[in-house]
């Protein structure tokens, strides 16, 4: 069985961030972050293609997508 979908992202300092890895042809690897909100909504935070950047992708997005997740919850609250 290969690896899930969706899995978490434990490198975010928001324990529920998730990455969505869809189908593959090879030629590129698509990675999409992700999160609910406390309204239940996804929100996508940032995706891109990480081939040839294995592990130089999750350095530069997964602080980019946490402070994107930071700002709407802020926003969320403002709006309250």
């Amino acid at each position: 069985m290969g690896r899930p979908l969706v899995d978490r992202v434990h490198a975010s300092k928001f324990h529920h961030m998730k990455e969505l890895r869809p189908g593959s042809s090879g030629a590129t690897e698509v990675r999409m972050l992700f999160a609910f909100d406390p309204q239940r909504e996804a929100i996508l935070l940032i995706a891109g293609d990480k081939s040839g950047q294995w592990k130089t992708w999750y350095e530069k997005s997964i602080p980019i997508a946490d402070q994107r997740f930071e700002d709407h919850l802020t926003s969320l609250k403002e709006e309250q």
